[in-house]
Parts: structure tokens; C-alpha cells; sequence
């Protein structure tokens, strides 16, 4: 992966930004571009690596 440290993301976020990754790369996409829309798009959608459990906080 690109930057940062993606450890705090949950196994689901990894999994999902996988799968959008592969799909822009079908698009025809550059693997850099693929991976950035990818983790961009799991940030928008859980608001970055979330914690999974009790005393998460909800937007």
C-alpha cells in the first residue's frame, strides 16, 4: 500500500478498498490512482480507520 500506516483500518475496510481498487483498475486506471480513489472512497464512507466495538463514535 501507499502511504500511511493502514494498520487501524478493519479487515472490512481492507477487503472493500481492495475490491474498489481492482474495479478502477478494470477502468483502466494506474495502480497508484486505483489505490489512492480506493482508500479516499473507504475514508468518505466510514470516516478513516474505525475501531470496531463498544465507545466507537458515530457521525
Amino acid at each position: 500500500m501507499g502511504r500511511g500506516d493502514k494498520s487501524s483500518y478493519t479487515d472490512k475496510q481492507k477487503r472493500k478498498a481492495e475490491h474498489i481498487e481492482e474495479s478502477e483498475r478494470d477502468k483502466g486506471r494506474s495502480k497508484d490512482d486505483a489505490e489512492r480513489i480506493a482508500w479516499a472512497t473507504v475514508n468518505k464512507h466510514d470516516g478513516g480507520g474505525n475501531q470496531s466495538g463498544a465507545g466507537r463514535k458515530k457521525s
